[in-house]
């Protein structure tokens, strides 16, 4: 179809790229004259097509059609016109000349919003829906016959630039390339737009954009968030005109302490905190702006209001002032129409627009061997002078990002004192869940509470996928090279080393795991799996292929591994930050970012992973954790249409819904380690002692809260009594008690509902005939504990011979000497296959054995011998895909094929 493309932007040029995709062919582009010397991108990348480009002024004068400009119109005889964003006066003999007429892209869902202004609009009335409307062009305001319209949630905090970069962009492109196919195809249709509900908003302009203090914080909020960037929402303070970005909305909660500030007409007086200026409404409610802007156009962190100008300038240095004169040249290739660049030169009065912003982030970036500024850091150092002293000060790591603020539960234990965030962890933030929603996380040791968690609900975790998105697609960390990957990666594995003894207090009082073990297994494998896949970073590597050749010309045919994007991963309560770390390592080094759901028992650690992230300079929205139900939590990670993969450890039944959440939603990739009840083999030509030893540490390892816990040991019969004579011995001798105690081997079980899950699951044990040699109930002193426990005589078709009771449940049954193929079959008569183990000094039997048995892990004359460099996962119902070594990177990796001909 012959398409003439009527606007500017990069919307219009992305619009522009996609119809030539489609094979359509444009035969003119209508955009605006040069501003500064500056193409507009539209007609900059038509040019470079060999397109006709039209640059009118105008189209009209006092309401008539120019005739030239119609005229020169017409002769491109297009066929569509198709107008992406257009802010000139198109006439009507322009709109109803082609066959098919005119099409406008418009960012609202009409009739609702009619105007220019139609996100701000969206945003400052509180709309839960907003969308864009693709609509026929008529002689009205914006009142034509609707083609098509999508819809998006509106998330609490969005602002013009998050929701027009989330969606009204890139969803509103294909949109439009969507509508042009329903009008070649002949199926466009046409909606007459509804009178009711139909709004037409003015323009927002800086003098209607001063804020009524004389209102509910919300309504404010939205006011700001409405008027971010443009206009801007502005009050007075102090004779001055200060304009506020960057709000966000908090109910419920004390206010922060802070330093007043007097605001002429507001309910009480702002705060000046570390998080921002905080703004009260006549509800009592408080929102948070981050940025303030002065009247000569600086603007600064709101926290820093009160806060004196920097010291002294620097001096440079000789290499510095090498990087001040190429910054220098920089801004004169942006600024064209400005014949020198003086010291006191502001970037934008100057003629610079948001393109040029990106440009220069870019230039600096080249310049100053990959130091990434944000967008934002321009707009806080306009003049070039102020921008050299910013970046040179970003150089020598003087003024890194904005400090941290970290709302710590501290506690005097472990004789250390322990610091613990217990917000949710969003775009490089902590922060309270939406309505200062929480929850009480629990000490098994004794059954009190440790702190209040934020509780994550459904526009926490849409943020968090946002800002996991925007973070892989247009943030630092898509960019990076692997190396510096695997260099941030590196030290977040030397940080959690340094807090190591903290983060093994933080498990042990948070999930009941003794310390001595938390030390060495929780955060010690943590630290090393980290490592491990640190190195992996710069090895991720594609194949050339042969392939046959298309003659008489040649072909070359490679691969690429690439990262699949924003990645979920949910885990479990038994190894909070080993769980963590085994998936989250590995896809982060495979580039992708992730929001992380901890369990709803044992989230503390996996907040204190995310301060150290930080600390360890991993970009904001890499790393995002949400605590809170899994029910909610992780059933909006699998139906998010924004999330690609999905990493899950837990139960068989959750693991199968996830499944079918994730197919049905967007088929997302997925790997599950779900139950298992894993099988121990112990012939009678074992080293005994070993055996004993090591069988013990199948069942009772962490409590029996373990993924790979034996659970049932087969004993071949002439072994039996002496195997389970000895094993009860042993576990007398077992110390059960506060798991800070260095001398404990047994702590507390997790939490209360396993606990009586557990003494349930003893019960059900021994009314089915199973013998109950020792334990089997909670033991009687404060808090989660349970006896470990030893049952024999278990038969083949009794609950806990077929169940796992994820706890210290030693349960035994016998075989036949000698009968390998008879035991094999038992042990395989489960639909798990996570784990399974075989003590025999018989070589070939232990090699036969290895092979028939039906596990993902297989441990011949040990058990729970774990490495980071081995891959882990189960067969049949215990899931599928690998969690360590290098099979567990292709869980996070796609695999793309590249075929040249030449």
């Amino acid at each position: 179809m012959k398409i003439a493309v009527i606007g500017q932007s990069l919307f219009g040029r992305e619009v522009y790229r996609e119809l030539l995709k489609e094979g359509h062919q444009v035969v003119g582009v209508f955009t605006i004259p040069d501003k500064n010397g500056k193409a507009d991108p539209l007609g900059a990348d038509a040019e470079k097509d060999g397109i006709p480009v039209f640059k009118f002024p105008r189209w009209r004068v006092k309401g008539q059609a120019i005739p030239e400009v119609v005229e020169k119109y017409k002769a491109l005889e297009a066929e569509l016109n198709v107008l992406p964003f257009c802010s000139q006066f198109i006439p009507m003999e322009v709109i109803d000349c082609p066959k098919h007429g005119s099409i406008i892209y418009h960012p609202s869902i009409l009739p609702r919003h009619r105007g220019a202004s139609a996100i701000n609009w969206t945003l400052m009335q509180g709309d839960k829906i907003g969308g864009f409307t693709v609509f026929w062009a008529d002689d009205g305001l914006d009142t034509g016959d609707i083609l098509l319209q999508r819809q998006c949630e509106v998330l609490p905090d969005d602002m013009v630039n998050t929701i027009y970069n989330r969606f009204l962009f890139p969803e509103g492109v294909k949109g439009m390339v969507e509508a042009v196919r329903l009008i070649a195809e002949g199926n466009a249709p046409r909606i007459k737009q509804p009178t009711e509900g139909a709004t037409y908003d003015p323009m927002q302009k800086k003098e209607n954009a001063k804020i009524n203090w004389d209102q509910p914080a919300e309504d404010i909020h939205n006011f700001i968030r409405g008027n971010d960037k443009v206009p801007g929402a502005w009050t007075v303070v102090d004779d001055q005109q200060l304009t506020f970005f960057g709000s966000s909305f908090t109910r419920n909660g004390p206010a922060p302490d802070g330093q007043p500030l007097e605001i002429p007409g507001a309910s009480r007086p702002a705060l000046v905190t570390k998080t921002g200026l905080v703004l009260f409404g006549n509800d009592g409610e408080r929102l948070t702006v981050k940025n303030i802007q002065f009247e000569d156009g600086k603007m600064i962190p709101a926290s820093q209001y009160f806060k004196t100008a920097d010291s002294a300038a620097l001096q440079l240095s000789e290499e510095e002032q090498k990087v001040s004169e190429e910054i220098r040249a920089a801004w004169r290739r942006i600024l064209t129409n400005v014949s020198e660049i003086e010291d006191s030169t502001d970037f934008f009065k100057a003629g610079a627009a948001s393109m040029d912003v990106v440009r220069l982030v870019e230039e600096v970036k080249l310049k100053c061997n990959g130091l990434q500024l944000q967008n934002e850091d321009v707009y806080m150092a306009t003049k070039f002078e102020e921008f050299i002293q910013m970046v040179v000060r970003r150089m020598r790591g003087e003024d890194g990002e904005e400090e941290l603020v970290i709302d710590y539960v501290e506690k005097e234990i472990n004789n250390m004192t322990v610091k613990i965030p217990h917000q949710l962890f969003i775009n490089g933030q902590f922060m309270d869940a939406e309505g200062g929603k929480s929850y009480d996380t629990i000490n098994p040791t004794d059954g009190t509470a440790i702190c209040k968690v934020s509780l994550a609900q459904i526009s926490d975790i849409d943020r968090a996928v946002a800002a996991a998105k925007e973070a892989f697609e247009n943030g630092e960390w898509g960019k990076m090279n692997p190396r510096d990957r695997g260099r941030l990666l590196y030290r977040l594995a030397d940080l959690m080393e340094e807090h190591q003894e903290e983060l093994a207090t933080i498990e042990s009082i948070d999930s009941g795991a003794v310390y001595t073990l938390a030390l060495k297994t929780h955060v010690g494998m943590s630290i090393q799996t980290f490592r491990y896949f640190a190195g992996w970073c710069d090895k991720i590597q594609g194949r050339t292929i042969p392939i046959n050749q298309a003659r008489p010309n040649r072909n070359l045919t490679f691969t690429r591994r690439e990262p699949i994007g924003v990645c979920g991963i949910v885990i479990p309560w038994n190894y909070p930050l080993m769980m963590l770390a085994w998936k989250t390592a590995a896809c982060l080094t495979a580039g992708n970012t992730v929001v992380l759901k901890p369990a709803q028992v044992t989230p503390l650690t996996a907040l204190k992973f995310a301060e150290l992230s930080v600390k360890a300079g991993i970009p904001k929205g890499v790393i995002n954790i949400l605590p809170g139900a899994g029910s909610l939590i992780g059933q909006r990670l699998s139906d998010h249409p924004d999330v690609r993969k999905i990493g899950f450890t837990g139960s068989t039944p959750i693991g199968k819904q996830i499944m079918k959440s994730c197919a049905v939603s967007n088929v997302k990739k997925v790997s599950l380690e779900l139950g298992g009840k894993s099988p121990l083999i112990i012939f009678h030509d074992c080293d005994l002692d070993k055996a004993v030893r090591m069988g013990m540490s199948s069942v009772f390892f962490n409590k029996g809260e373990n993924c790979i816990a034996a659970g049932r040991l087969f004993l071949e019969e002439s072994i039996h009594d002496e195997f389970v004579k000895r094993v009860v011995e042993e576990v007398k001798k077992m110390k059960i008690g506060d798991p800070l105690d260095r001398s404990t081997d047994h702590g507390p079980q997790n939490h209360k509902a396993h606990l009586d899950k557990l003494i349930e699951y003893c019960q059900t044990g021994v009314k089915e005939g199973g013998k109950l040699v020792y334990g089997g109930k909670q033991v009687e002193r404060p808090g989660f504990f349970f006896e470990p426990t030893i049952f024999t005589d278990v038969t083949d078709e009794m609950f806990i011979a077929k169940e796992e009771s994820f706890g210290p449940v030693m349960i035994i049954s016998k075989f036949n000497d000698g009968d390998i193929d008879g035991v094999l079959k038992r042990a395989n008569d489960s639909e798990f296959g996570l784990a399974s183990g075989v003590f025999t000094k018989d070589i070939n039997k232990a090699l036969y054995v290895s092979e028939k048995l039906q596990a993902g892990t297989v441990f011949v004359n040990t058990y729970n011998k774990t490495d980071v460099a081995a891959p882990f996962g189960g067969f049949k119902q215990s899931g599928f895909g690998k969690d360590l070594g290098e099979e567990a990177l292709n869980e996070y990796l796609k695999t793309k094929a590249v075929t040249i001909e030449y």
